[in-house]
């Protein structure tokens, strides 16, 4: 769907270098900021579920050991929380 948006100066050249800079269309950046913008905003439907979702998009670090050891730490924490709020 075409649409026409109101930008401040700053803001378009902004956008505009990025999306050059990144190879894209102006169209898909603002698309794609967006989408971010309106899923971070998105109420977790619990606090597992937020950490879940937090847990699932970390990037591996260059020492899998250690992502791996953040993961399983995050993850034991989110237990000993629920099992408290029993």
């Amino acid at each position: 769907m075409k649409t026409a948006i109101s930008l401040p100066d700053e803001l378009f050249r902004a956008v505009d270098a990025k999306a050059r800079a990144l190879k894209v269309s102006r169209s898909s950046l603002l698309a794609q900021a967006a989408r971010e913008f309106i899923e971070k905003r998105e109420p977790p439907s619990d606090a597992t579920d937020a950490w879940n979702r937090a847990l699932a998009g970390t990037p591996p670090s260059g020492d899998d050991r250690a992502t791996a050891a953040f993961q399983a730490r995050s993850k034991r924490v989110v237990r000993e929380s629920w099992r408290k709020a029993r």
